[in-house]
């Protein structure tokens, strides 16, 4: 069990990290096996480090720190300040198509926080935590496009429900799987260098 002092402390860590990691993309490099012929490359995995931070507060904070960050970051954003991953931020931003994923975040957050505190830290448990988290974020984010689509929200973009889908979910999924490795490691190791 997390103190509600030290609660609080990792709210306002994910919050920070939730906000730098929107602009920052992510980014793989190529395998071992290919360095001897093209040296080593970095190539941009599609995604920025947004949801990795949603997930990696969950794993170091547990489910009410991760929670709260991501409450947090939505009503910063919902209020003016320009924290969405477009520079964005108003209360006009619910009409956009992204805006169910980040409804997901809260959740997200939780679910992998409380899955991430059920066993001793292990690179196992705190990556199925993670999945668990970012399949919660994407099932928000389709419930949000379908009930988007069914009562005709005209939103900023023009798509349709399967284009959104495949924008927002789809074709992120590979990138986002990658950062949910590096959580995990990262999460596996802050967690035993914390003893906790």
């Amino acid at each position: 069990m997390i103190a509600a002092s030290n609660q609080l402390l990792w709210s306002m860590i994910g919050l920070l990290l939730t906000m730098g990691g929107t602009f920052l993309e992510a980014y793989g490099i190529t395998l071992p096996g290919n360095w001897s012929q093209q040296g080593i490359q970095t190539f941009s995995l599609g995604v920025s480090y947004q949801v990795g931070a949603v997930l990696l507060v969950g794993c170091l904070g547990g489910k009410n720190a991760g929670a709260l960050s991501q409450i947090a970051y939505l009503v910063m954003g919902l209020t003016l300040h320009p924290v969405f991953s477009d520079g964005g931020g108003n209360i006009g931003y619910v009409k956009a198509s992204q805006f169910g994923y980040l409804l997901g975040f809260i959740p997200g957050a939780w679910i992998c926080g409380f899955f991430a505190f059920q066993a001793r830290p292990k690179i196992e448990t705190l990556t199925f935590s993670c999945i668990c988290g970012l399949l919660s974020v994407h099932l928000c984010g389709i419930t949000y496009l379908m009930i988007r689509s069914f009562f005709h929200w005209q939103g900023t973009e023009g798509l349709s429900l399967i284009q959104t889908i495949l924008i927002y979910s789809w074709w992120a999924i590979p990138g986002q799987l990658a950062v949910v490795c590096a959580v995990s490691v990262v999460a596996y190791v802050l967690r035993h260098l914390m003893f906790y």
